[in-house]
């Protein structure tokens, strides 16, 4: 599993970690019902303490993006489908929200906006035909 950590990044590792994995898991890299890595072997391969990986194994378990069976592992959540859509719709609004806001400044009109976004669709469409 490919994580990079920075140490120059604001976020604390386990966040780092946390993030990358639910990243993994919105991209479809990670299936669902696929183990995750012992968080001894994690934090072995990463360099880092158990307890930071346990932290981030706890936070994703929260939020429903794995879930830790004793003595098994931890795996992807079979029950995560609509967590993944809901955390998928925030990410879009974010970044419709910024490029609305960079129309604005730039002084580009919303029905510009829509034209450019169907252009868009248009083209990812005649690309999966």
């Amino acid at each position: 599993m490919d994580i990079i950590i920075s140490n120059s990044s604001g976020k604390p590792i386990y966040e780092q970690v946390a993030s990358q994995i639910k990243n993994h898991i919105l991209s479809s890299k990670l299936k669902e019902g696929e183990m995750l890595p012992s968080m001894r072997m994690l934090a072995k391969e990463l360099r880092i303490s158990v307890i930071t990986t346990k932290r981030a194994y706890e936070e994703l378990e929260r939020d429903g993006f794995i879930e830790t069976v004793m003595g098994k592992g931890s795996f992807v959540s079979g029950r995560n489908k609509e967590v993944i859509r809901e955390e998928n719709l925030r990410i879009v609004e974010e970044y419709l929200e910024m490029a609305l806001d960079t129309a604005k400044k730039s002084g580009i009109c919303f029905e510009e906006v829509i034209e450019i976004l169907q252009a868009i669709h248009q083209e990812e469409e005649g690309q999966n035909s």
